[in-house]
């Protein structure tokens, strides 16, 4: 009996289509590889050198062997690496924190994407586009973006939007750690605060984990607790713009389709955040899926890069680039307010 036949469809398809996929693949695969040593020995950001090296690359989206693995890994391999955040996720996280801050973050969160929604439709860049860069903003950068631009309707601009919203991010992410540390000491934030101000305002994790344990070990280690708070709202943020998606019937202009009731990326990240929970994966297994996770996301965001015309996101415009700037600027007045 042939054993492809007894796997579930939805893991049958992808198989039976390896050899059309793998060279899509497999290209954006040395995109990621190229980008992480990049950023290893000259310190730039991953993600940003993952996008803009794709971007170069654009022309094997078009036509050819490519095209077809290409788009399977920039929407498939994105949602698989954002399901696996979840293994980083535990109610341990939470307790540490305590119900104060915790509230104060998902208080921050949501109302950066409110402002974000809503200074999107008063700046004519719409609603997708609002929510798209207040979430990426609010929650986890790169990250979140690629993880909501999976459930928001696509229309002709979605490519070109998240190429965007990932460079936006990522440009002001790493300008937030060079300048975030310098502010708090002007501030006269002890230890403790600036690594919760780091955690709740810079948008990746790398640069949060950079700008905190360059000041010292205890603001490195709660800035990164703060930090992964956020990424736990990934999950619910996703799942509730997906059902209100839903219940006004949009669909994408491209294919007609609402989203799903729940996504399964967003059931693998909950799921493997239950397990983490009651200590069913082992700590080796966690960096392990961690680290698969960042993978997944590199190779998916060097593919998003490749569909993507860099002149095109070069044209997005003054009023995009004044959005995701007042949303980091709101973010951030949030906290220097509240501590």
């Amino acid at each position: 009996m042939n054993v492809t036949a007894l796997a579930p469809a939805a893991l049958r398809a992808p198989v039976l289509r390896l050899p059309v996929l793998l060279p899509g693949f497999t290209i954006a695969a040395v995109v990621a590889i190229a980008a992480k040593f990049i950023s290893e020995h000259y310190g730039a950001p991953a993600m940003l050198m993952a996008l803009l090296l794709g971007m170069t690359l654009q022309f094997l989206s078009l036509e050819g062997r490519c095209v077809e693995g290409i788009g399977f890994t920039a929407r498939q391999v994105l949602r698989f690496g954002v399901a696996l955040l979840g293994a980083r996720i535990s109610v341990e996280l939470l307790l540490d924190l305590g119900a104060g801050l915790i509230g104060l973050i998902v208080a921050a969160v949501a109302a950066t994407i409110l402002f974000g929604f809503l200074a999107g439709k008063a700046l004519g860049k719409g609603w997708r586009f609002g929510l798209l860069t207040g979430g990426a903003v609010a929650i986890c950068g790169a990250s979140a973006a690629m993880a909501i631009a999976a459930v928001l309707p696509r229309d002709e601009n979605s490519e070109t939007d998240l190429s965007f919203t990932v460079l936006g991010v990522t440009v002001l992410s790493t300008m937030a750690m060079i300048a975030y540390p310098l502010l708090t000491g002007w501030f006269g934030f002890d230890t403790r605060t600036t690594g919760v101000f780091l955690g709740a305002t810079i948008h990746d994790v790398a640069q949060v984990v950079g700008a905190g344990f360059s000041i010292s070990s205890e603001a490195g280690e709660t800035a990164t607790l703060v930090k992964l708070i956020r990424v736990t709202l990934l999950a619910p943020v996703v799942l509730l713009f997906s059902l209100a998606i839903r219940a006004r019937g949009l669909g994408d202009s491209v294919s007609g389709r609402r989203p799903p009731l729940m996504p399964g990326f967003v059931v693998g990240f909950l799921a493997l955040a239950a397990l983490n929970s009651l200590g069913l994966v082992p700590a080796a297994l966690a960096d392990l899926l961690a680290d698969a996770s960042g993978w997944a996301l590199l190779i998916a965001i060097a593919a998003v890069g490749m569909k993507t015309s860099l002149a095109t996101v070069l044209q997005v415009g003054g009023a995009a680039i004044a959005l995701i700037a007042a949303e980091t600027v709101f973010l951030a007045v949030i906290f220097v307010a509240a501590l």
